[in-house]
């Protein structure tokens, strides 16, 4: 996956006709320094697991409170911040939770046409647009003839969809100003006061202690 971002890095940034209007970089070595730096300059952040295999359980959190709009699936913290900020201010994509199982079964015993815009994606991949096609093939082959576990044919009309929504919305300026501070405003509860409080009344059963105090 991490070649294939690259493979088409080197081919989208080297495009006379885009320039600089889109650049795709893979960041190696992601830490923390970094993330000071990336999250608070991010518009929008895309969390997209496949629903009930867990979303990024705070990095999510981190874009959100610096005022990043989501996009991402109906799963793990994603929906926690929707109940909290309004589902209107995220833009969900892809089946639920509980169609996994049957969507699963399905597609171990049938191959449906993939999506239009999906099958032209393969087909581009595998014309050497992006270097050898064989390096992805398995890729591939693991959406069309493996079962595809983690739904990606599901997905992504639905995933295209949100996009078209966003690029929308983007253009509206003050309804993105809007989404962004009503989004950081009720994120209050993802705050690490209230998560440590929870923990010291609920797991580790201690009490607020004045600062400089001799606790036993």
């Amino acid at each position: 996956v991490i070649k294939l971002i690259n493979s088409v890095a080197e081919v989208v940034n080297n495009d006379e006709e885009i320039g600089d209007v889109l650049k795709v970089v893979f960041i190696p070595d992601y830490s923390v320094t970094a993330a000071e730096n990336i999250i608070p300059a991010s518009d929008i952040s895309q969390h997209i697991s496949t629903a009930g295999t867990e979303a990024s359980g705070t990095s999510n959190m981190k874009f959100v409170l610096n005022g990043g709009i989501i996009l991402g699936t109906v799963d793990g913290a994603n929906i926690e911040i929707g109940e909290e900020v309004g589902e209107e201010q995220i833009f969900f994509f892809g089946c639920l939770a509980h169609e996994v199982a049957d969507f699963r079964h399905y597609l171990r015993f049938h191959q449906p046409q993939p999506d239009p815009a999906l099958q032209a994606a393969f087909d581009m991949i595998q014309r050497n647009t992006f270097g050898e096609a064989h390096l992805f093939q398995s890729l591939i082959d693991s959406v069309l003839r493996g079962g595809d576990v983690y739904l990606l044919s599901v997905d992504f009309p639905s995933y295209i969809e949100a996009h078209k929504a966003v690029e929308n919305a983007y253009r509206q300026r003050d309804d993105w100003i809007t989404k962004s501070i009503l989004s950081v405003a009720r994120m209050s509860k993802f705050s690490s006061d209230r998560s440590i409080q929870e923990y010291a009344e609920e797991v580790w059963n201690i009490e607020p202690a004045p600062v400089g105090s001799q606790c036993v």
